[in-house]
């Protein structure tokens, strides 16, 4: 796995970026939603990422961006993995009218646009739902209401592909046979799914799971460009982008603003395609890159 590197080089920016997001904000000296510096800096040894229209270090605002973008990206990818491969096992495994039905269903779901599906879910039980907890006195759960909504709904736009190849291989992987040779033994199916199929899908299901996360991380990025995504005084990747590109004109271009947090983005999602496909060759008993 080390020979590749491609795959050493995916993983080491990875946890630069997740240590700088975790540690680097609590050594920082600034503050990401308070100002007092001076306003549109440009880059310098005090401060790395320059300064925003109020004062604020862009750098430490984009490490404070970092948090929420990976962790939607993560969680996101979670939740399209949970509903993926349980949508798909059953499908797959049970076969006949039931995968008939099942992947019916998912070909109706294709069919619908995934972001106007978000956007929707937003729009209509973002502010429902926090009218509601600020009835029962729940005002801080009420400020992360746009950020679960963001999780849930980019996670079950996310699944459909994952259901598919799963239920792929679960249909290929039923008809081998030591799967054949557990059923003549007498186990059951929950034991035949955990101990011989389960198994031999992991290395598919990590490989396309670490291929969802930018998909995630781009599409909450677009959401919170569009002023959808997460809220201030949180911030996100999306969101400084849209801040600077509100800002930057023909007259003065402050070019940091958009620099900062889209350099950090694209060095992550170019570090988890990297990593995908790593994953890809070195699971792959096919392949050179396994030894």
């Amino acid at each position: 796995m080390f020979s590749n590197r491609r795959m050493v080089f995916a993983a080491s920016v990875l946890a630069f970026m997740v240590l700088a997001a975790t540690v680097g904000p609590w050594v920082s000296p600034y503050n990401y939603d308070t100002g007092g510096l001076k306003s549109f800096s440009p880059p310098s040894w005090e401060n790395w990422g320059g300064t925003d229209l109020l004062g604020r270090d862009v750098f430490t605002r984009m490490l404070y961006g970092a948090r929420i973008s990976l962790l939607v990206g993560v969680v996101g990818a979670f939740v399209s993995l949970v509903i993926g491969v349980a949508y798909g096992s059953v499908a797959g495994y049970v076969g006949g009218q039931t995968d008939m039905v099942l992947m019916r269903v998912v070909d109706v779901l294709y069919s619908v646009p995934r972001l106007i599906f978000v956007i929707l879910l937003i729009s209509v039980l973002d502010q429902h739902a926090k009218r509601f907890l600020a009835s029962v006195g729940m005002n801080e759960a009420a400020a992360q209401v746009r950020l679960v909504l963001l999780f849930v709904g980019l996670g079950a736009v996310e699944w459909l592909t994952m259901a598919r190849i799963v239920r792929g291989q679960v249909m290929a992987l039923k008809e081998r046979q030591f799967v054949t040779a557990s059923r003549a033994l007498g186990q059951g199916h929950l034991k035949i799914w955990f101990r011989h199929i389960m198994p031999n899908l992991a290395g598919i299901v990590t490989v396309y799971l670490t291929l969802t996360v930018p998909v995630v991380i781009l599409e909450e990025s677009f959401l919170s460009f569009l002023g959808l995504g997460v809220q201030a005084p949180m911030s996100s990747w999306g969101m400084m982008i849209a801040s600077g590109a509100q800002i930057i004109n023909p007259v003065k271009s402050y070019w940091w603003l958009l620099a900062v947090p889209s350099v950090a983005m694209a060095l992550s999602l170019l570090a988890l395609n990297f990593l995908g496909d790593g994953l890809r060759d070195w699971l792959d008993p096919r392949s050179g890159e396994r030894r």
